[in-house]
């Protein structure tokens, strides 16, 4: 085994167990510059040529994902996600149905949006609704995670790495909705009955102090006009997603077009592009690259076969991406598995964009969404722990990936 070989090996695993962790003992580092770190130490170590770094970046990709971030900013800054949530606040004297129209439209959302935006809109303003009325507010801000991670789920653009495999795999966007659109659907429906059951009597049970609550709104004032700017993009998007414009085309030249205001400043809106996961993608990408011009990451997918898990198998497909989702976190997973994938057969990149997905929801951990949720519910006096979450997010998941089994055979 040659040098390059055994710094490539080394490099990746160093890379994979420190994502895995979240972080390295003794520094103040996450799993962005734990991935950034590795792609380095790949073109530092000669195992990946600089040139070679940057032709490892899918441009597509990354622009699709940056430019609807940057729609998705235009809609923060309108306040259309407080307005949204807002809006079904009249439904808190019929709590079931308060939490069925509140997980409903977060998936919707979800589907067409980031979904870390949504919960980091929302859960302010049901925040201080569910206080206000005396409700319990665990339900349903944990119905609120669970149902945006199930929501992005059913399209390309619901998540960053169903957009990863969307331009990789070269999908069609309609065909994409139509397979993964219906196992989202029934799964935000058992989702929506299992939060039911594991708080039935508990729905109204409170013991915050509305006091908690903060003086004044956390949250931005409603644009009609920003907020319509940002509506008719999201539309115009879908339409050319329907058409052999390629995406990240389409993306970026709404996205243009969004900065174009005569009010909303250019630096308000970037400021709000997630530059931290754009640098994640990037990064990993490279540490990929570097590996897998051996063949150890063949011989991996080889021993799994061997053992009964081949990737050509959709239930095993599924079963591996939720392990190593839970494990690595899922854009790093499906990025592993990714060249493994048949791209004459569509079927398997469906199933590892649902599967990977739907394991957001197993622990409070497997998802950004998630922990949004939590860390701005703290600053309410709501105490959403691992525990309360997993009580939740473990019979879901369950429920969830049984509902793709089925459609899997259906």
């Amino acid at each position: 085994m040659q040098h390059t070989e055994i710094t490539a090996i080394s490099l990746f695993g160093l890379t994979y167990i420190g994502i895995a962790l979240g972080k390295v003992p003794g520094l103040v580092i996450d799993r962005v510059g734990i991935a950034l770190l590795g792609a380095i130490g790949m073109v530092a170590a000669g195992v990946v040529t600089t040139s070679g770094a940057v032709q490892a970046v899918d441009i597509p990709t990354i622009l699709l994902l940056y430019s609807l971030m940057v729609v998705s900013a235009q809609l923060r800054l309108g306040g259309f996600y407080s307005w949204a949530a807002s809006e079904i606040v009249i439904l808190l004297d019929r709590p079931r149905m308060f939490l069925l129209t509140g997980m409903v439209m977060s998936a919707l959302l979800s589907a067409v949006l980031a979904n870390d935006i949504v919960c980091f809109a929302f859960t302010p303003v049901l925040s201080v609704a569910l206080i206000r009325a005396g409700l319990n507010p665990l339900p349903f801000l944990i119905g609120l995670a669970v149902s945006s991670n199930i929501g992005s789920a059913a399209t390309i653009i619901g998540n960053p790495q169903n957009m990863l495999i969307g331009q990789v795999g070269r999908l069609d966007f309609g065909a994409f909705l139509l397979w993964c659109g219906p196992p989202s659907l029934a799964s935000l429906v058992a989702g929506y009955l299992v939060i039911l059951w594991m708080y039935r009597g508990r729905l109204h049970i409170s013991n915050l102090d509305s006091e908690a609550m903060i003086g004044q709104k956390p949250w931005p004032e409603f644009n009609r006009w920003h907020t319509a700017k940002g509506l008719m993009a999201v539309a115009a998007l879908i339409l050319l997603f329907f058409t052999s414009v390629p995406r990240e085309v389409s993306a970026v030249v709404v996205a243009g077009i969004l900065l174009c205001s005569r009010k909303m400043k250019t630096r308000a809106i970037l400021g709000l592009v997630d530059w931290h996961l754009i640098t994640f993608f990037c990064a990993l990408f490279i540490v990929i690259h570097g590996i897998s011009q051996g063949p150890y990451l063949g011989a991996m997918v080889q021993g799994l076969a061997a053992k009964g898990a081949a990737l050509d198998n959709l239930p095993a497909l599924a079963a591996v991406s939720t392990v190593l989702s839970n494990l690595f976190s899922n854009v790093p997973a499906v990025m592993l598995l990714l060249p493994f994938l048949d791209p004459a057969n569509p079927a398997q990149w469906y199933t590892l964009a649902v599967s990977s997905t739907f394991a957001e929801n197993l622990f409070l951990l497997g998802s950004i969404a998630n922990l949004i949720v939590v860390e701005q519910a703290r600053s309410f006096g709501i105490d959403i722990t691992f525990r309360r979450h997993a009580a939740v997010g473990i019979p879901v998941t369950a429920a969830s990936l049984g509902v793709l089994m089925l459609w899997m055979y259906a």
